[in-house]
């Protein structure tokens, strides 16, 4: 079964410097390099190259075609990514010799999207196929709801995080994904723990502390480790996690085999230059699986 992933297309321009710029500060980077990006890109990379058949909804401007073009290098299915006359997104990211980074984004084309045409690509879906969301799209809640009425299976990544969004969103998801600094900001926003936030289920990861998941019916959690590596850069690091266990759920995986694909995976990603073009294939998962555990 296919998996839809409705999200942003970015290009990313990296720029690799001694560290991060401080206000008013002027640094000369040490190189730069352009990559396709974009927390959708990423994401549907991702699962293609662990497996998945992968269905990008999305849309590029008049300089993205080559975007579009490393998606199906990827095997990603682009038949539903639009042609705007909006600029297609992009990303200034400074990375620093700890490997940690910023970023400062466009949205462009990716916040330009014709509802009408993800309505209909979201409808060619069937029951129990996953549709992937994220927050740099306009339209996600509709998304959302529409994936619902489909019975589709709506993973809801919720970066970058805003509270109103996600909380538009939740009635409509089935998984909640947010690292640990979101899903604080969200238990204060709605003013409950985060076990009594009312979604299925909620997929939290914690950096070098692993992940969790946890059943918010039944109240019981998985967990999975974080595996130790030397990284180079932890941009993408995210969304090759949630791609991963997307498609290891689409395989018929369960949650702590899910969990642990996606943790070798972005362990694998972060010891890498780069976001969508780094993304692990999966035999090397298999083979840094059998190598740690």
């Amino acid at each position: 079964m296919p998996i839809f992933n409705f999200g942003s297309i970015n290009i990313d321009n990296f720029y690799y410097l001694p560290h991060l710029p401080q206000p008013g500060e002027t640094l000369s980077s040490d190189r730069y390099v352009q990559q396709m990006g974009g927390k959708g890109a990423n994401q549907s990379v991702a699962a293609a190259r662990a497996g998945s058949a992968v269905i990008h909804i999305g849309a590029v401007g008049e300089n993205g075609g080559w975007c579009r073009d490393t998606l199906d290098a990827a095997g990603v299915d682009t038949r539903h990514v639009q042609s705007l006359t909006a600029p297609t997104g992009h990303a200034n990211i400074y990375v620093d010799r700890a490997a940690e980074n910023q970023i400062v984004l466009l949205p462009g084309a990716n916040r330009a999207m014709e509802w009408d045409a993800v309505r209909a690509a979201i409808e060619a879906a069937t029951a129990g196929d996953i549709l992937l969301l994220q927050n740099e799209t306009d339209h996600v809640q509709r998304a959302a709801e529409t994936g619902r009425a489909q019975e589709m299976r709506v993973i809801y990544s919720a970066a970058p995080f805003e509270p109103k969004a996600v909380q538009a969103v939740l009635p409509f998801c089935d998984l909640l994904a947010l690292n640990q600094v979101e899903a604080d900001q969200l238990s204060q926003a709605l003013g409950v723990a985060i076990e009594d936030i009312n979604v299925p289920a909620v997929l939290i990861t914690r950096g070098a502390d692993g992940a969790v998941w946890r059943d918010q019916v039944k109240g019981t959690e998985v967990n999975a480790p974080a595996f130790r590596v030397d990284p180079v850069d932890t941009t993408g690091a995210g969304d090759c996690f949630i791609g991963n266990f997307a498609a290891a759920l689409d395989q018929g995986h369960g949650v702590k085999t899910a969990l642990l694909k996606a943790s070798a995976a972005s362990a694998i990603q972060v010891t890498r230059e780069g976001t969508s073009e780094v993304m692990p294939r999966a035999d090397e998962v298999v083979d840094f699986l059998a190598e740690r555990l």
